[in-house]
Formats: C-alpha cells, structure tokens, sequence
C-alpha cells in the first residue's frame, strides 16, 4: 500500500496542475474565451443594453414631464396667489368703502337729529322766554301793587294821608331807578 500511495503522490506531482495553467490547451481557451466575450457582448448589446437604455429613457422622460408639471403648478399657484391677493385686495378696499359710506350716513342722520333737536331746543328757548317774560311782568306788578299797599300802610301808620296817584308815581319812579 504504501507503494500505492507513493505512485499516486508522484502521478498527482508530475500532474500538470490546475487545468486553466496548462500550456498546451491555452489555444483553446482563448478560442472558447473569445466565442463567450462575442456572446456575452452580443446578448447585452441586443437585449440587456437596448432594456436599460429605454428604462433609463423612460425615467427621464418622467422626470422631465414631471418638472414641466411642477413648473406648471408653480406658475398655476403664482397666478392664484395673485388672484388671492387682489380679490383680498379688493375686499378691504370695498370694505372701506361701505365703512366710509356708513360713517356719512350715520354722520347726516346725526346732523339731523342735531338740528331737529336744536329747533326743538330753540322753540322752546322762545316759548320759556315768553313764560320768564310774563312772569317777570307778573312779579313787577306783583311787587308795585305790593309797594303800593305798603307805602299806603306806612303814610297811614305814620300819621299822614297819601292819596292813590303820589303813592302810585313815587313807587313807579323808585321802581325805574
């Protein structure tokens, strides 16, 4: 046995080797490496290639599409933001107007009012001057005969007699001042 071992141990060294490092099938395998590059170029040329690049066409062709759509929207949204802004634009300077046509009318109803109140004020300014005016007639009549009657009273506790018209022109003439 040991010479068995022994043979195969020296048949296994004078063995070449790996297959791949054999000088005597290297024609072949350049032959065969050769055939399997023009076939693996081919198949990726003619199928994988033509694939990716339509796939790759396709993704840019989307992504192109979607920006011109968000450039789209973008112009889209501008646009309405303006529109919002002038139609808020618009509503405050409405709002100021109705504000202001309020303010003018509240502002005549008012007027009004403040000069019916003032001819009311003024009539009845004239109609108390009437009454303060009488009054005071009534008072200075009041106080005249009331003179009158007291001077009357005093000639006479005094001792003397004083006939109506010297009381009356003495009272009078006191009376203007």
């Amino acid at each position: 046995m040991a010479s068995e071992t022994h043979n195969a141990a020296d048949a296994a060294a004078s063995a070449p080797g790996m297959p791949q490092l054999d000088f005597s099938t290297f024609g072949n395998q350049i032959f065969w490496l050769m055939v399997t590059l023009v076939v693996i170029y081919f198949v990726l040329s003619r199928i994988a290639l033509p694939r990716i690049a339509a796939v790759l066409a396709e993704r840019q062709g989307t992504i192109t599409n979607d920006l011109a759509a968000a450039e789209d929207l973008k112009v889209k949204a501008t646009e309405a933001e303006e529109a919002y802004n002038k139609a808020l634009a618009d509503a405050r300077a409405e709002a100021q107007t109705i504000i202001a046509q309020a303010k003018a009318e509240i502002q005549a109803d008012l007027d009004n009012a403040t000069a019916k109140a003032d001819a009311e004020i003024a009539a009845k300014l004239v109609e108390s001057e009437k009454k303060i005016a009488e009054i005071r007639e009534g008072a200075m009549q009041s106080v005249k005969d009331v003179a009158k009657d007291t001077a009357k009273e005093i000639v006479a506790a005094m001792g003397g007699k004083a006939d109506a018209r010297t009381v009356t022109a003495a009272v009078n003439a006191r009376m203007k001042g």
